[in-house]
C-alpha cells in the first residue's frame, strides 16, 4: 500500500505549544544572560524553569481578551512560575522573543527537511544504478531526439536535488539569526554582548544591524531556496507523469494491491502522486513570491508581515516537507518496461542515428551541410517506406559510397552512443 503522510514531526514543530515553548526558551536564556550581569536575581532563570508551564489553551484564552499574543504568553508564564517570571522580557520588545523563536522554529523546519531530501537523493542514486544501462529516447521538445539511459535521468535528480541541498543549508545559515535589542534595535535598554551571550546558548548568531525585527531578506531566501526545491520536485513528477501515458508506457507509478484508478473507469491507472507534487508546487512558489513582499517594510517595522508569516512559515515547510516524503516513496516505488522502452525507441526505425550518420560522412570528407541534407533525405525516406535508416543508408548510394558497412553499422551502435554514460551517472552522483 501506498502510505499515508501524516508528518508528525513537522505539525508538532508548528504547534501552538511548540510555539510559546520556544518563547519560553528565549526569555530563559536572554534572563540567565542578565542574571550573570546583575540585572535580574541570581536563581531567577532557574526558578522559573522548573515551576512554569506552557498552557496554550489559557495563553489563546488570555490573548482573546488583550489582543496580544506575547503579553499573553507573559501573563500565563507569570501564572504559573509566580514572582520570579516578572523579571522575564526585562528591557526587551515583543519582536526580541517572536523573531528569535522564528530563527530556532524555521531552522529546525529546515533540518526535518533536509533529512526527506537525503532520503530523496538516496532513491534517485539508487535508480540510476540500477538503470543506468536501460536504453530509452531521448525526447527535445517532445519528439524522439537521440538514445539515453533511464539511469542517466535518476543521476540528473540526484545532482540537482544536492544543488537543492546546498541552497537549503545556505538558507538555513542565513536564518539562524536572532535579536535582542529592542524595540527599534538600537540596545536602548540591553547591550550587544548580553544578546550574543543569550543567543550563542541557543545556538544562533545576532542580527548585526536589526530594526525591531530580524530583516526579511533572510526569509525570503528560504522560501526562494524552498520553491526550488518545490521545482525540482515537480520536474521529476512531470517526468513521470509524460512516461506514464497510455502512449509512452514506460514507467509507472507504484499501485497498491487495491487501489482503484477511477470512480467510472475499471481500467485507469492514473500517476495521480505525481499530479499531486505538480499540484503542491504552484502552492510553494506562491509562498516564496509572498515572502520577497515581506522584505521591505515601513520604517523599522511594521505588521505586515506578520500575518502572513503565520501561514506561509508552517504551509511552505510542511508542504516541502511532505512532497520530499511523498517523491521519495514514488521514485522508490517506480515500476519500469524496458521492453516497451525499446519498442518506442525503434518506433522510428533508427531515425534517431540521424546525427551519427551525418558525422560519419563529415569525417569522411563530405560538406556538413552537403551531408545534412542526404542524411534528412534519407531520414525521410526510411519514415516512409517502412525500411530501418540503416537499411536505407545501404541502398543509398550518396552514403554507402561514400562509407564502408562497418562504417554505416558504427553510426547505429547503441554501445558507442552511450559509452559515455556510466562515467557521465559517476560524476553526477558524486556531486
Amino acid at each position: 500500500m501506498i502510505p499515508r503522510y501524516t508528518l508528525p514531526e513537522m505539525a508538532a514543530l508548528w504547534s501552538d505549544q511548540r510555539r510559546y515553548e520556544t518563547w519560553l526558551c528565549v526569555e530563559l536564556a536572554a534572563c540567565e544572560a542578565m542574571e550573570r550581569r546583575g540585572m535580574v536575581p541570581e536563581g531567577t532563570a532557574a526558578k522559573v524553569r522548573s515551576a512554569a508551564t506552557i498552557d496554550a489553551g489559557r495563553i489563546n484564552e488570555i490573548e482573546a481578551t488583550v489582543r496580544h499574543d506575547v503579553i499573553a504568553f507573559l501573563t500565563q508564564v507569570e501564572e504559573s512560575a509566580g514572582e520570579p517570571a516578572r523579571w522575564l522580557h526585562l528591557g526587551m520588545t515583543s519582536y526580541d522573543v517572536v523573531d528569535t523563536a522564528l530563527g530556532l522554529l524555521l531552522r529546525d523546519a529546515t533540518d526535518l527537511i533536509l533529512a526527506e531530501l537525503d532520503a530523496l537523493r538516496r532513491a534517485c542514486r539508487d535508480q540510476a544504478d540500477r538503470h543506468r544501462r536501460t536504453v530509452v529516447v531521448g525526447r527535445t521538445h517532445g519528439i524522439h531526439a537521440e538514445p539515453t539511459t533511464l539511469g542517466l535521468g535518476f543521476a540528473l535528480w540526484h545532482a540537482e536535488l544536492g544543488r537543492d541541498r546546498r541552497r537549503l543549508l545556505a538558507a538555513r545559515e542565513d536564518i539562524s539569526v536572532g535579536k535582542l535589542s529592542g524595540a527599534v534595535g538600537t540596545y536602548a535598554h540591553l547591550d550587544p554582548g548580553l544578546e550574543a551571550e543569550a543567543l550563542a546558548a541557543l545556538g544562533l548568531v545576532a542580527e548585526p544591524v536589526s530594526t525591531q525585527v530580524v530583516q526579511r531578506d533572510r526569509h525570503a531566501a528560504l522560501f526562494q531556496a524552498l520553491a526550488l526545491t518545490a521545482a525540482t520536485i515537480e520536474k521529476i513528477a512531470l517526468t513521470v507523469r509524460h512516461l506514464q501515458r497510455t502512449e509512452v508506457a514506460e514507467l509507472f507509478e507504484p499501485f497498491g494491491k487495491g487501489q482503484k484508478g477511477s470512480s467510472a473507469m475499471p481500467h485507469k491507472r492514473n500517476p495521480v502522486l505525481s499530479e499531486n507534487l505538480c499540484g503542491l508546487a504552484r502552492l510553494v512558489r506562491g509562498y516564496a513570491d509572498t515572502a520577497i513582499e515581506n522584505v521591505a517594510l515601513w520604517h523599522e517595522r511594521d505588521i505586515s508581515h506578520s500575518s502572513v508569516e503565520r501561514v506561509i512559515g508552517p504551509d511552505a515547510t510542511t508542504a516541502v516537507h511532505f512532497m520530499l516524503r511523498r517523491a521519495a516513496t514514488l521514485i522508490a516505488g517506480l515500476e519500469v518496461d524496458p521492453a516497451r522502452a525499446k519498442a518506442n525507441l525503434e518506433i522510428t526505425r533508427g531515425q534517431v542515428f540521424s546525427e551519427a550518420l551525418l558525422l560519419e560522412l563529415v569525417r569522411h570528407g563530405m560538406a556538413r551541410q552537403e551531408a545534412y541534407t542526404i542524411v534528412q533525405r534519407a531520414a525521410m525516406a526510411a519514415g516512409a517506406s517502412g525500411l530501418s535508416l540503416h537499411e536505407v543508408a545501404l541502398r543509398d548510394e550518396a552514403i554507402s559510397g561514400r562509407l564502408s558497412e562497418q562504417a554505416i553499422a558504427r553510426a547505429f551502435d547503441l554501445d558507442v552512443t552511450l559509452r559515455h554514460v556510466d562515467a557521465i551517472i559517476e560524476r553526477a552522483l558524486q556531486s
